[in-house]
């Protein structure tokens, strides 16, 4: 049961929710002695989710393990690139794979995997923490006294909480704006009232867990640990922070009742669009001199989403006069089922992409192509809305594909097909193709066809196969795409890793079997070698 809420005046003396903790553990202001240690089943979860931060991670894992608290640390790995996770086991934790690519779901797993039910959150980046933060943030939550404390710090407050977060709260939640550090990624709470919570996996998970515990009538505090280091951002990344954060406090107001909800779906909907602009995926797209480009379809998930979705929905018989119907053009086709889907819940497409099984190897695949230098991609004829999920399922960079649109939280059954499959001076077959996505990348990133790997499985694929300086036809769906492929791969995607590293001269036709010789330089059986030499 969620204790009953204490208002920050009712419960504390000075009209603040703040504790101030000494540096020996006690509570500063009130002068009262150290806690004893709690009974032996009164212990810490420490939960630390990570992307990249080889750096500082096994600093921050062994300061957590120095705790008299902690018998638990968990570090929930984000897709690194870097050895962060190997760092992490070395240092002592327990490292877990993030289900979903973002922090919001790193969270979550990590809340689910502790065994405990007081939970303490860590960035992997922190430095300079005091050697008593542990037990300032969690003997307030032992001994009974609260369910969920924010941490505050010496630190200027960023821009993104001055800016954005303190006003919107002052506006939207007034009692709770009074908190310093609603940002803050430094955060304990009991697993009980964590399992009721929603976390949004992007930015706003932190402000939303903070509203929505508040909502729920918890006892919420906030509690000083001093003085932190902290990597910062780059003025770009504070943007998506700040509409994220906007968009989560917005959201939950609606919720409430504080804002009407058609507005505040209205807004998602604006945000979704400007995720899936040329513009802003490139702009958040690093320097790079590689890409590899993916079907999302037989590729990346081990089935068609198309179907999947019009099963669940009870649209197969009408998708089968449509799917894969040559005699329209691919974009009338694409509108026609589009329309087969109106009304159907924007959650009904995500909750169908989440249950689609992956292709075994996938997520090595994607993983292990960006740890050597590529950015990845998802070009698909299919939905943003599934792509997107994919892509987070995957730890791919970027996503491009068609664009239905929700109104009120249900698809309108018009569907904008994706700009980057349209150029002025792209493929002379198609009007709107996957190749044309290479020409984008060409012309934005400044590197040419041959810095590009691509891989599919369908028609729709040949054109930008048979431009990508290295292609690959996965367990190719039609022959021609065989034909035009410089690989064949059937079995597991991660085949690819093991291609990518082979001579431009190589062998025409692999299968997984066979790249284990073929790398050590032995010649391939008679049953491929007349294939090859075609």
């Amino acid at each position: 049961m969620i204790r009953q809420h204490l208002s920050a005046r009712s419960r504390y003396a000075n009209g603040s929710s703040a504790q101030a903790c000494g540096g020996d553990g006690t509570k500063a202001k009130t002068g009262h002695a150290k806690t004893p240690l709690p009974p032996g089943k009164r212990r810490v979860s420490v939960v630390i989710p990570v992307l990249n931060e080889s750096a500082t991670i096994a600093s921050v894992v062994a300061f957590s393990l120095r705790s008299r608290l902690v018998n638990e640390v968990i570090v929930v790995d984000d897709g690194s690139i870097d050895d962060t996770a190997e760092l992490a086991a070395a240092a002592g934790a327990k490292v877990i794979t993030s289900t979903m690519l973002g922090k919001g779901g790193s969270m979550e797993d990590g809340m689910r995997e502790a065994r405990n039910e007081v939970i303490l959150y860590l960035d992997g980046d922190l430095r300079g923490l005091r050697e008593d933060v542990i037990e300032c943030m969690t003997l307030p939550l032992l001994n009974d006294e609260v369910d969920f404390v924010k941490a505050r710090f010496t630190r200027e407050a960023g821009r993104v909480t001055v800016l954005t977060a303190r006003p919107l709260l002052r506006t939207y939640f007034p009692e709770i704006a009074h908190f310093e550090q609603p940002l803050s990624g430094v955060m304990a709470a009991r697993k009980s009232l964590l399992e009721q919570l929603r976390f949004e996996n992007d930015y706003g998970v932190d402000v939303g867990l903070f509203i929505d515990a508040s909502r729920a009538k918890a006892r919420v505090s906030e509690v000083d640990i001093g003085h932190i280091e902290h990597e910062s951002h780059a003025l770009e990344v504070l943007g998506e922070m700040a509409t994220q954060v906007a968009r989560t406090i917005l959201e939950r107001a609606a919720g409430c009742g504080r804002l009407r909800p058609s507005f505040m779906r209205e807004v998602k909907e604006t945000e979704r669009h400007q995720r899936a602009d040329l513009g802003h995926i490139f702009s958040r797209m690093p320097s790079t001199q590689r890409v590899a480009l993916f079907d999302m379809d037989g590729v990346l998930l081990n089935g068609r989403f198309i179907r999947a979705l019009a099963d669940r929905v009870g649209k197969a018989v009408e998708l089968a006069t449509f799917l894969d119907n040559f005699s329209m053009s691919p974009e009338e086709r694409a509108k026609k089922i589009a329309l087969l889907f109106t009304g159907v819940p924007r959650t009904v497409f995500e909750e169908t992409a989440k249950d689609i099984p992956l292709t075994p190897g996938a997520i090595e695949t994607i993983v292990g192509l960006r740890k050597i230098g590529y950015r990845v991609g998802i070009v698909t004829d299919s939905y943003h809305v599934a792509a997107e999920i994919v892509r987070r399922r995957v730890f791919a960079d970027f996503t491009f594909a068609h664009m239905m649109k929700f109104k009120h939280g249900k698809a309108t059954g018009r569907v904008t097909l994706s700009p980057a499959m349209a150029h002025e001076e792209g493929c002379c077959e198609h009007l709107f193709c996957k190749v044309n996505v290479l020409r984008h990348l060409s012309e934005r990133l400044g590197i040419t066809a041959e810095d590009v790997v691509a891989v599919g499985d369908g028609e729709n694929d040949i054109c930008l196969l048979r431009a990508a300086g290295k292609s690959i036809a996965f367990e190719p769906k039609v022959p021609q795409l065989a034909q035009v492929a410089q690989h064949v791969v059937e079995g597991t995607l991660s085949a690819v890793l093991s291609i990518i590293q082979l001579p431009a001269a190589g062998t025409r036709w692999l299968t997984h079997q066979l790249l284990e010789p073929l790398l050590l330089e032995e010649p391939p059986s008679d049953s491929v070698s007349a294939a090859a030499s075609e």
